[in-house]
């Protein structure tokens, strides 16, 4: 596993200050809410009446009274976005890094095969992940355990899960596209992202393209329909797997064939 374990101390310090800042964010947000409950209510009618925003945000299903509803709101946004774009960026420079910093030659030197540098680069990058959310979770549940709210296990599990699976699913796609790359990666990686997470609004807004959201991962990771459904939309997870699943063996099928220089 050296190759896993210079991929992990490589990456490092970025991954720091991505877990840092997102679990950062969601502990001040939490904190926040008993400051702003007394508000809620009235937060929330004003954003009822304000049409296609409401809408966007799911701000119609969910109320900003409870924690939940806030959490998911708020919260969902930060770890949203902030987890796709750790996982998008990093996964974008993992089979290109080399190339970029001339290093190509001296690792393909050593006795390793094409497919275990893939698939060590793979497990680095999973563990990031992994790791990005375990730390966040446990941030999230201490700061709901310290301002005394009750914790609904089953929904705040869900829509973790739902967050970790579109970070996977980014991870997956941006990881086949690096393997294409020579140089450059972090506009890709953090303009795949945007453009996800906007595609995922607009849906939400007009109904003529509501079929977006079975395409982009944000479209399952809606706080307020996994509330209310009580469970992930198994269909567009399952898309969302295959666009994974497809990335991973582009990077393998890509990789054994290229001409590193």
């Amino acid at each position: 596993m050296t190759v896993t374990k210079h991929e992990l101390k490589r990456g490092k310090m970025s991954f720091f200050i991505w877990t840092g800042a997102i679990a950062i964010m969601l502990a001040v947000c939490v904190f926040l809410f008993p400051e702003m409950k007394g508000e809620m209510e009235e937060i929330s009618d004003t954003f009822s009446s304000m049409g296609s925003f409401t809408e966007a945000f799911g701000m119609d299903k969910l109320s900003f009274g409870t924690l939940l509803g806030y959490y998911a709101i708020e919260c969902g946004n930060v770890l949203g976005l902030g987890g796709a774009m750790f996982a998008a960026l990093t996964a974008a420079g993992m089979l290109c890094k080399e190339e970029r910093e001339k290093t190509a030659e001296f690792l393909l030197t050593h006795p390793v095969s094409r497919v275990r540098i893939v698939t060590e680069k793979l497990c680095g990058l999973l563990l990031q992940i992994v790791t990005l959310n375990l730390i966040v979770c446990v941030i999230t549940i201490g700061s709901m355990t310290v301002i005394g709210e009750e914790i609904l296990w089953k929904e705040l599990s869900l829509l973790h899960s739902a967050f970790f699976l579109l970070q996977v699913e980014m991870a997956g796609i941006c990881f086949g596209i690096s393997a294409f790359l020579r140089k450059g990666s972090i506009g890709i990686g953090l303009g795949m992202a945007g453009i996800l997470y906007l595609t995922n609004i607009i849906a939400n807004i007009t109904e003529s393209v509501e079929f977006l959201k079975n395409i982009t991962p944000f479209g399952y990771c809606d706080g307020a329909t996994i509330i209310a459904d009580g469970a992930l939309d198994g269909g567009k997870v399952a898309i969302g797997m295959v666009l994974c699943i497809t990335g991973i063996v582009a990077a393998y099928i890509k990789y054994n064939k290229k001409d590193m220089k």
